[in-house]
């Protein structure tokens, strides 16, 4: 095996020879279990997807017989319903009652190692948040009748909440399911956009409207989309991550049994909330690590670059550049490890209450990261990184990535405020408990 020295900045500072507290033999072996498959199933690729617009049709179905689809779910893993289904361990021999939030860290990183977010998009994002509703907060009988075939990968799904005019104001959510005189299904209105899978999807984990205005009136429904009457589905060309499938959805008088349900009507604002937790970490995480692949891009070219007369490695403003760039990565990545590692030691109930407002800030901080590197990345190449293709197209990729990052799973101001004011809730919370807690009184004393 042929040996080099890596380019500072191209791998998180644990596989850099530095050491870690956070990272077990475990952890370590699936790294190394991650890379091979992302090295297989998919980085060599990306330059001919990107051009295609497009990931080949058995992409998915090769990450399904390489049994590589189950990590994109949130830790602890179902592990009951894996072991029902015969899944006792993912690749390289780790036991799916083993999995954390840790390897769902290396794992997301790994696979944005591509620098590209479209092509594992494609694959991941359907599984990572439109089924995790059904297996939180469905019925056992709606598990019975949809795990089996989703969790295999023989059908997929998606999630379905971004509306044309509802984005980040989820409660504004317009698409209603009405039930039926004979109270057996629910026909659903409406349209949802920017679906990512959406296209290649036989099911969306739906946000609907079941009651009034407001939060309050909002539920989730599985409804069936791929070849069901009434469902129009098209492409949507964007930006970045041209590969993802991103959807537009037409329902008109889309009939779905009552059965499809998820959880109770008027609860889907709380499902929808503690689904985002687990995307907007996995948002940061990836593009924690496509900020990092156009950092070391930029940083390796300006080693070799010359112009006027030395390497623009020599020129104290590229360094300085390159410095900031390196600093704001860094410390966002520790503070991503933080937060994951926090999440291996609480109960889900005390992470969405203590972590929920700081992966808000987190998925923030992600996108303000990717805007300072990958403008500086473009900006070092020169004309060749504003060229598709040669030296500068990997910057000239990622950064078309900054809106994708920026927006999606919440856009940055939405996250921001939501952060302080989850921080505020918390606190007065507390305060308020520990005033309750000094004036009760402590019991009776002897003089």
């Amino acid at each position: 095996m042929s040996k080099s020295v890596p380019v500072p900045f191209s791998d998180p500072p644990y596989l850099m020879g530095l050491p870690s507290a956070y990272y077990n033999e475990s952890h370590r072996k699936w790294q190394k279990t991650c890379r091979a498959l992302a090295e297989k199933l998919i980085v060599p690729y990306i330059s001919e997807w990107e051009t295609a617009g497009d990931v080949p049709t058995d992409l998915y179905s090769k990450f399904t017989e390489a049994n590589f689809l189950i990590p994109n779910l949130s830790a602890p893993l179902p592990v009951k319903w894996l072991k029902k289904l015969g899944i006792h361990e993912l690749p390289g021999g780790l036991k799916v009652e083993d999995f954390d939030y840790l390897h769902t860290l290396i794992y997301v990183d790994e696979l944005a190692r591509s620098g590209s977010l479209g092509p594992s998009g494609a694959v991941t994002v359907g599984m990572a948040f439109g089924l995790p509703p059904i297996l939180k907060f469905g019925s056992p009988a709606l598990q019975e009748k949809f795990l089996p075939e989703l969790l295999t990968g023989k059908k997929r799904i998606c999630i379905a909440v971004t509306e044309p005019s509802a984005g980040s104001d989820v409660a504004n959510i317009a698409t209603t399911a009405t039930k039926t005189k004979d109270g057996k299904h629910y026909i659903v209105n409406g349209t949802k956009k920017w679906i990512t899978n959406g296209i290649w999807s036989h099911y969306a984990s739906m946000a609907v409207r079941t009651g009034g205005e407001g939060a309050a009136g909002l539920s989730m429904l599985v409804v069936p989309l791929l070849d069901t009457p009434g469902v129009n589905m098209r492409r949507i060309k964007i930006g970045g991550q041209h590969t993802s499938g991103t959807t537009f959805i037409e329902l008109d008088d889309v009939k779905v049994p009552v059965e499809n349900l998820i959880g109770q009507e008027g609860q889907g604002m709380k499902f929808i909330m503690q689904n985002f937790n687990h995307e907007r970490l996995t948002i940061s995480i990836s593009v924690n690590r496509i900020s990092r692949v156009a950092l070391s891009d930029a940083f390796d070219y300006c080693m070799k670059r010359e112009a006027f007369g030395k390497t623009l490695m020599d020129q104290p403003v590229v360094r300085h550049r390159l410095a900031k760039c390196g600093a704001d990565l860094e410390a966002h990545w520790a503070w991503i490890e933080q937060y994951t590692y926090c999440m291996t030691k609480m109960s889900e109930a005390d992470a969405n209450r203590e972590l929920g407002g700081l992966t808000a800030l987190a998925k923030a901080q992600a996108g303000r990261v990717l805007e300072l590197v990958a403008s500086t990345a473009v900006l070092l190449h020169g004309g060749n990184g504003y060229t598709k293709g040669g030296q500068g197209e990997v910057a000239e990729r990622i950064f078309r990535e900054i809106p994708g990052a920026r927006i999606p799973g919440g856009s940055e101001d939405v996250m921001l405020d939501l952060a302080v004011r989850q921080l505020v809730k918390n606190f007065q919370k507390k305060k308020k408990d520990l005033e309750a807690e000094m004036e009760r009184p402590g019991g009776s004393s002897k003089l």
